[in-house]
């Protein structure tokens, strides 16, 4: 019990609680751009050093669409937990949003177009990830 009591005294600190979110944060951000990248067909970084806008885009707009989720959770909790917890929860509904993108465009495929560097799905993919961030970041408390 001393070690928690210790843990929040020092997360009292304004600075040493902004690092540990911080460090939260990228670890998470990290740790959810892996899965994307896991679930795409393409490696995103591979494509990025190639100059692939497309991917880039798309990429952006995930690392933008996690840590405006994260934001939110961070705003609306007390505990660098329950905002690791919330924002994991926001991450599988921004996922569910990149499959539903997926299924609802049937006449081409979306990681496919992205590979070739087809930059207004790129630019769909990476508004989609913005604008279901600010959604889904409301939602969490």
């Amino acid at each position: 019990m001393r070690v928690h009591n210790a843990v929040d005294d020092m997360l009292r600190n304004p600075f040493l609680e902004t690092i540990a979110y911080f460090s939260v944060a990228i670890l998470a951000l990290i740790v959810f751009l892996s899965v994307f990248e896991f679930v795409t067909k393409y490696n995103n970084w591979e494509e990025i050093k190639k100059g692939n806008v497309a991917v880039a885009m798309a990429t952006g707009g995930k690392i933008f669409g996690i840590s405006n989720i994260f934001r939110f959770a961070v705003v609306n909790n007390d505990t660098i937990w329950h905002a690791l917890i919330w924002s994991s929860f926001g991450f599988i509904l921004l996922l569910a949003a990149y499959f539903i993108f997926e299924f609802l465009t049937p006449i081409f495929k979306i990681d496919e177009e992205i590979q070739k560097d087809n930059r207004a799905v790129g630019l769909i993919s990476m508004i989609i990830s913005i604008s279901l961030s600010y959604v889904i970041g409301a939602s969490v408390i």
